[in-house]
């Protein structure tokens, strides 16, 4: 047993290294294989590239020769064409030497001509001078007889004769001067009369003076009740918030707005519609549309204003005077219109601007423009030319336009042509028959004047004239003015109402103080 352990044992130590070493023979014989089989490769590669670099270069070779083949042949074709060009040249050269030398032997000959001809002139002048000698002489002989025979001098003899061809040319001039103004005065006034009637025949504007009422349409009967509201809160809210009155008579299906002021007028009539449609009337869904309303109407300003502008044809206009035309759609002179009577007195200052050869674009703007001032002048203690000259300064108007709205009433004397022809159209439009009316404009101003005066109190937050101005009705801020004081306010508006304001009967002074408290939920 001990003998067999020990060959086992032996047997396990030498087949390992004998293992190992049949496995490093193994591996030398196949990395020399493989060693040889690069090396052919190796070789196969250098002879391919040889070949393939020979190749290459033999067609770089051919192709270099083609190309110097081309070159040498382009070279000598543009050699030949300069050839030919300098040939050219040459023989251009040749025939312009040609040319230079005859006119040179030709400007020769006229030299030559010239000088003859100056020699023959200065001989010509010596004898015309010497002549002038002596006819001067002869001519102060005879001026000496002359005057020893009249009995006075050259110059007594000239002044006798000025004056009396001046008193004859004075005395024609007179009479042709007057003529010729007769004339002009009559043809002028001819022209213009026919210039105007051709811009007010062409000018077919409508004449609808404005009024103090207005009237919403009702979907039904019942809707009266719902905007009067229980024991008529919605219509004491509608005519705070607005500052219309609501009359609610037997009128089917319609209830009237009363307010000198056409803007209040339309954003009650526009809330009332709102209101209507929505279906939910009571105070605090009122003071909510009128809100609304007022904000809509600013972008309505501004579209209208856009609207009068394009429709004449005048562009590049600042923003704030579009919106400032917008406002004067809600203003009236006299019962007419600003907005439409600005419009006309552009289009009737543009016709005649175009038939008298004026800058018609100059006439449309300032006649547009002319009274723009009225869209603020009740907030604003100035004219409303003050406020349009300043206003049209403001927004970059040229000085022709400005000073045709501060001359359109004879404030300042016109400088242009234009000027006057803007406050010709001014004085038509407002003549026409059926334009104006003297009796509404001043009851509107003793209306204004009557909010006026409620507004210069302190503590006062709005005031309302209404009923034809039989009453002023005037809300004041709570935090401002105690239940005290509002009595004393109210006998204090009477009084200056009594002593500045012209007006029939009697005025109802209505003081409006409320406490409202507002808290939210969260």
């Amino acid at each position: 047993m001990d003998q067999l352990s020990a060959v086992i044992l032996v047997l396990l130590a030498v087949v390992p290294v004998a293992a190992i070493g049949v496995w490093y023979l193994l591996k030398t014989r196949v990395v020399d294989r493989r060693l040889r089989d690069a090396e052919r490769n190796a070789n196969k590669i250098k002879e391919d590239a040889a070949r393939e670099g020979e190749r290459v270069r033999k067609e770089s070779l051919l192709e270099a020769k083609d190309q110097v083949f081309k070159w040498r042949t382009e070279a000598e074709r543009e050699l030949q064409e300069r050839r030919q060009q300098n040939q050219a040249v040459e023989r251009r050269l040749s025939r312009r030497e040609e040319d230079l030398e005859r006119r040179d032997r030709q400007l020769q000959r006229r030299n030559r001509d010239f000088e003859q001809r100056i020699r023959k002139h200065q001989g010509r002048e010596r004898r015309l001078e010497e002549q002038r000698k002596k006819i001067g002489e002869m001519e102060q002989e005879h001026l000496h007889r002359l005057e020893a025979a009249a009995g006075m001098s050259i110059e007594e003899a000239k002044q006798s004769l000025l004056k009396s061809v001046e008193s004859e040319a004075m005395k024609e001039a007179v009479v042709l001067v007057k003529n010729v103004e007769d004339e002009a005065r009559r043809k002028a006034d001819q022209e213009a009369r026919k210039i105007i009637t051709q811009a007010i025949q062409r000018c077919a504007a409508e004449h609808v003076v404005a009024t103090t009422v207005s009237a919403v349409d009702l979907p039904a009967e019942d809707m009266k009740g719902r905007i009067i509201g229980r024991e008529g809160r919605n219509i004491r809210a509608l005519e705070q918030a607005t500052g219309v009155e609501l009359i609610v008579d037997d009128t089917p299906e319609a209830v009237i707005l009363s307010a000198f002021d056409p803007y209040r007028r339309a954003v009650a009539k526009i809330a009332i519609e709102r209101l209507i449609q929505d279906g939910r009337i009571h105070p605090a869904r009122i003071e909510e549309v009128v809100a609304h309303v007022e904000r809509d109407m600013e972008k309505h300003l501004v579209h209208e204003g856009e609207q009068v502008a394009f429709e004449l044809g005048i562009h590049n206009m600042d923003p704030e005077l579009v919106q400032l035309l917008g406002r004067l759609k809600y203003r009236t002179s006299y019962g007419q219109n600003v907005l439409n009577h600005s419009r006309e007195v552009a289009y009737l200052a543009g016709i005649m601007a175009r038939e008298l050869g004026a800058d018609v674009e100059v006439c449309k703007r300032a006649g547009l423009l002319h009274d723009v001032g009225k869209s603020i002048d009740r907030d604003v203690e100035r004219t409303h030319l003050q406020l349009g000259v300043e206003i049209a300064k403001k927004c970059g108007e040229s000085p022709e336009v400005v000073h045709a709205i501060e001359a359109h009433h004879f404030d300042v004397e016109f400088r242009t042509l234009e000027a006057m022809l803007v406050q010709a159209a001014d004085a038509v439009s407002a003549a026409r028959p059926g334009a104006r009316r003297e009796m509404l404009e001043n009851y509107i101003k003793r209306l204004e004047d009557l909010e006026t005066i409620a507004n210069s109190f302190k503590g006062v937050s709005k005031a309302y004239a209404l009923q034809a101005g039989r009453e002023v009705r005037i809300i004041v801020e709570s935090s401002e003015v105690s239940d005290e004081q509002t009595f004393w306010l109210t006998k204090d508006i009477a009084r200056r109402i009594e002593g500045e304001v012209q007006y029939p009967g009697q005025v109802k002074v209505t003081v409006i103080r409320e406490m409202r408290v507002v808290d939210y939920a969260r």
